[in-house]
């Protein structure tokens, strides 16, 4: 799993820290740090997290959604 934070768009409302605090943590009152690439036992924390985002700035890569075989298209 990829984690991906928009920094810019972070406005530290800190929802990821307190549902997901191995992957993500505050630095100081407003500076989010996180893991980019957090252990899969945590992935549940993190699609948590990364929903409750109210800036919606976390962006989560599964790599198996992005390999799931496509629809054969009618002929």
């Amino acid at each position: 799993m990829k984690v991906v934070v928009d920094l810019s768009q972070c406005e530290g409302y800190a929802q990821c820290a307190f549902l997901a605090p191995e992957a993500f943590r505050m630095h100081g009152e407003e500076a989010l740090m996180y893991d980019p690439n957090p252990d899969d036992a945590q992935r549940d924390q993190v699609l948590r997290a990364a929903a409750a985002c109210p800036v919606q700035a976390i962006l989560v890569d599964r790599p198996e959604a992005r390999h799931a075989p496509a629809e054969a298209s009618p002929s």
